[in-house]
């Protein structure tokens, strides 16, 4: 087998573990997709936060502001693609 496939085959390897995306199994709307997706990637991000935290590499005020930043993008994200309002 080549370099090249090896290398970007241990790439997708490492993305998905660095990474991890769940199947979705909601309502199946584009909104509701990248809103899914949305949400992984603030529940991934909240987790580094918090280890390097919990490592000493940031403070706790660093972390909180971090992860309400990010919360209140999430928070932007729901508005924007409209979930959680009443359907007409």
């Amino acid at each position: 087998m080549p370099n090249s496939v090896l290398q970007n085959s241990d790439r997708g390897s490492k993305n998905s573990f660095l990474y991890p995306h769940s199947r979705y199994r909601g309502n199946l709307t584009p909104e509701y997709l990248a809103f899914n997706a949305h949400l992984q990637d603030f529940a991934q991000r909240v987790s580094y936060i918090s280890a390097l935290e919990t490592g000493g590499k940031l403070s706790a005020v660093q972390a909180y502001e971090q992860v309400k930043s990010l919360w209140q993008q999430l928070e932007h994200s729901k508005q924007a693609l409209g979930i959680g309002e009443a359907q007409p």
